[in-house]
């Protein structure tokens, strides 16, 4: 399946219904609940969370660290990814992340959102832009799922 269509010509690209508080649940005692990313939002092509920028996202010099960016953003793309495949027969792992870092973040919540670029059948590419609280962009990332089949 390829998406390169407008966006009110799309329908919902999610083969699963989504709720929220079972994909919480699911991230618990795992990476995503040790940094306190939260699923938030869904619509019909995109998957958001946030995440807090606090004493377990912050580098030393107290800024977002870049790696908890591309944290965020792998796993609101690896989320949203195994939304959009048969979980019975396949599963999506990640297989390469880029991120830009555009400008820092100190506090607050950052908000990631996830849209698919491709679906495909043996891969997916997603781009998840990572806002602060003010609307503004601080981490732009590209990441590529590969869809295999489960043994």
């Amino acid at each position: 399946m390829n998406y390169h269509l407008p966006a009110e010509v799309l329908m919902s690209i999610w083969l699963h219904p989504i709720d929220l508080e079972s994909l919480n649940n699911f991230s618990q005692s795992t990476l995503l609940s040790h940094l306190g990313i939260i699923i938030t939002n869904s619509g019909d092509d995109y998957l958001e969370g946030t995440m807090p920028v606090d004493d377990r996202t912050v580098q030393p010099y107290r800024l977002l660290h870049g790696g908890a960016s591309c944290v965020l953003a792998e796993s609101l793309g690896s989320i949203a990814a195994s939304l959009c495949i048969d979980n019975k027969e396949f599963i999506a792992v990640g297989q390469h992340i880029e991120a830009t870092h555009i400008r820092s973040a100190t506090k607050g919540l950052v908000t990631g959102r996830a849209r698919a670029i491709h679906l495909g059948r043996s891969s997916q590419i997603w781009r998840i832009e990572i806002l602060n609280e003010d609307g503004k962009m601080i981490c732009d990332s590209k990441l590529i799922m590969a869809i295999v089949k489960k043994k």
